[in-house]
């Protein structure tokens, strides 16, 4: 999922949402719209830009989600959803 430059390297980021931060921004600047056009991440995927794949807005999804159960502490008591 996340592509590394060197054999065995790491996040230097220890979060609980560290690897999908990583793989939606590596996501989001292979795009046409980061890399032709020189806008930001986030102005891409606000204005659903159609060089944005599906992966990347399933990664922001993800993001969210993991961001959310952070937050949420009845999660601890009712579990993830669809469960």
């Amino acid at each position: 999922m996340i592509k590394y430059l060197e054999e065995g390297e790491r996040l230097k980021d220890k979060s609980k949402c560290a690897h999908l931060r990583a793989s939606l921004k590596m996501c989001m600047l292979e795009t046409d719209c980061c890399k032709i056009e020189r806008r930001t991440p986030r102005d891409c995927l606000l204005n659903k830009d159609p060089s944005v794949p599906d992966q990347c807005y399933a990664l922001r999804q993800s993001f969210f989600e993991c961001k959310h159960s952070i937050i949420d502490g009845r999660r601890r008591f009712r579990g993830p959803r669809g469960n």
